[in-house]
């Protein structure tokens, strides 16, 4: 009787045991608790080319393709005065208001550049081929490969649009606080702009990266174009080819 009764007692305890382990489990080292294991996975934006792709004009005046792939004569827009430089009247204001977020992030943003003739352009040209040429002890031929690099050839500058702006915390070439220059590029298409050059473009627009040269195409094309990582000249394309 007495052996009969332990073997009874012995196994109540392990159904006790049992069933707290089925009702209460312990979580390991390493599991996750039940309720992160059991969630869904995160809702993530995805990316459609096609049906992102905004229904805008190729063809539209803010959508105006220059370079050296894309030669263009004198086009004078009609212009307006922006912390002293003058841009296309019709960014003045995106421009003043893209300026104002940039000094927000970094008191010191500037503007260096705005419109710039082709004439003004020539000049300023024709002024560093020779600085080069003299300092360098070099032919106008290799000049010009070298002052490319960061002062277009007239006729393909941006500049002579209106559309454009020099934008930086500093006056010399790719000398922007890295940091900085990554969130002007963040925040430039909220006000129409896009960072025009970058070193995987240039198969495309024929001219070396620039972490100061932003280019005005409006506000859905800029969000679409930074989105898709993608240069004006390929978005262009993409417009063109549409089919819907």
């Amino acid at each position: 009787m007495i052996f009969a009764g332990l073997i009874l007692a012995l196994m109540v305890l392990v159904g006790l045991i049992f069933f707290q382990e089925l009702f209460n489990p312990k979580q390991t080292r390493g599991e996750k608790p039940i309720a992160e294991a059991t969630a869904g996975p995160k809702v993530l934006k995805v990316l459609n080319s096609s049906q992102d792709l905004p229904k805008v004009d190729p063809d539209a005046w803010e959508l105006i393709l220059v370079g050296p792939k894309n030669v263009k004569e004198e086009l004078s827009p009609e212009l307006s005065e922006v912390s002293g430089f003058m841009v296309d009247s019709r960014i003045a204001e995106a421009t003043a208001n893209f300026l104002a977020a940039a000094q927000a992030i970094d008191p010191n943003a500037h503007l260096i550049t705005g419109y710039r003739s082709v004439e003004e352009q020539s000049s300023l040209y024709e002024t560093f081929l020779a600085e080069e040429m003299e300092a360098r002890q070099i032919g106008r031929e290799a000049a010009e490969s070298f002052v490319q690099t960061y002062f277009q050839a007239p006729g393909t500058s941006e500049h002579m649009t209106g559309l454009a702006i020099d934008l930086s915390t500093v006056d010399y070439l790719n000398l922007m606080d890295p940091g900085v220059a990554s969130q002007l590029a963040t925040i430039a298409p909220d006000y129409g702009f896009v960072l025009r050059y970058k070193q995987s473009y240039q198969p495309q627009t024929g001219v070396p990266a620039e972490d100061w040269h932003f280019r005005y195409v409006g506000v859905e094309s800029a969000r679409y174009m930074t989105d898709y990582d993608v240069p004006l000249e390929t978005y262009l394309v993409q417009l063109k080819n549409r089919t819907d």
